[in-house]
């Protein structure tokens, strides 16, 4: 059996549903992460989403900023919506969901960007961003239950040095600092997770999964880093097919400044 999964950083679902309903139609993801709705749980657009198939949603949004939504074509039951450094943001949701006999929890992360300088000492910003990565140390891929994992979502760091498109350039600006990589390369190793993007495109191939709006011409310039991420328990990992970076998406009418990443699965 084959299962397609999706994470994507929409910045404003409501604003950009034309070009979801787009993806959604053309790759039929059984489930699709959202991050940044940026709308109230009851201004989600659901009836949109119902028209294209994906009937069961659990969403947990806020006004103006941050949120988080998973959509899905089979049945989903909500876990938790962890309210991670207890400041009330809505950054996480994860479910549980059923396929092929497998029990799985798939978490929705979006990570607080840290604004613009490296020094939580000056910046509240970046030592909050710190702290959420501090906190996620301590979740686990695999937690004894038998229960299969997978973690994906706008994580706004790029750990690796093929993460970005200048290493040596981007070491002091936030998503890139040595601080930010090596707390979350932590979250990875001492939670069991695999990055599943990494092992189907190992270094020092260039990954990349958002490009500034700031650029004149994203494209040519093609200054991009990988902020978005699918990680699973290693179990599921031999089960991976594919992974697609979707780079077209970031060209698309009113696009999102990131683009989906599709990982396909066969069980």
């Amino acid at each position: 059996m084959t299962f397609t999964l999706a994470t994507w950083n929409i910045n404003s679902v409501r604003l950009r549903m034309p070009i979801v309903g787009e993806f959604l139609t053309r790759f039929q993801p059984d489930i699709l992460c959202l991050q940044e709705i940026k709308c109230r749980d009851e201004e989600f657009p659901y009836e949109a989403f119902r028209a294209l198939g994906y009937v069961h949603m659990c969403v947990s949004g806020q006004k103006g900023y941050h949120g988080v939504a998973t959509v899905s074509k089979a049945k989903i039951d909500i876990d938790e919506t962890r309210d991670f450094c207890g400041v009330g943001d809505k950054r996480h949701l994860s479910v549980d969901f059923e396929h092929a006999g497998r029990n799985i929890r798939l978490h929705n992360f979006y990570v607080p960007a840290g604004g613009d300088e490296p020094d939580r000492t000056i910046n509240p910003k970046f030592g909050h961003k710190l702290d959420f990565i501090a906190e996620m140390r301590a979740m686990r891929a695999l937690d004894g239950s038998g229960r299969s994992s997978i973690l994906v979502g706008d994580l706004n760091i790029a750990p690796l040095e093929h993460d970005v498109w200048s290493h040596k350039q981007l070491l002091k600006i936030v998503s890139h600092t040595p601080v930010e990589t090596d707390g979350l390369k932590a979250v990875i190793a001492e939670g069991g997770w695999s990055d599943l993007m990494r092992e189907k495109f190992p270094e020092p191939q260039k990954l990349y999964t958002w490009w500034s709006y700031r650029a004149k011409d994203w494209d040519a310039a093609d200054k991009g880093r990988r902020l978005d991420h699918i990680w699973s328990s290693p179990d599921l990992a031999p089960h991976v097919t594919d992974i697609e970076i979707l780079r077209e998406a970031r060209g698309w009418t009113q696009p999102s400044d990131h683009v989906p990443v599709i990982a396909r699965f066969a069980f």
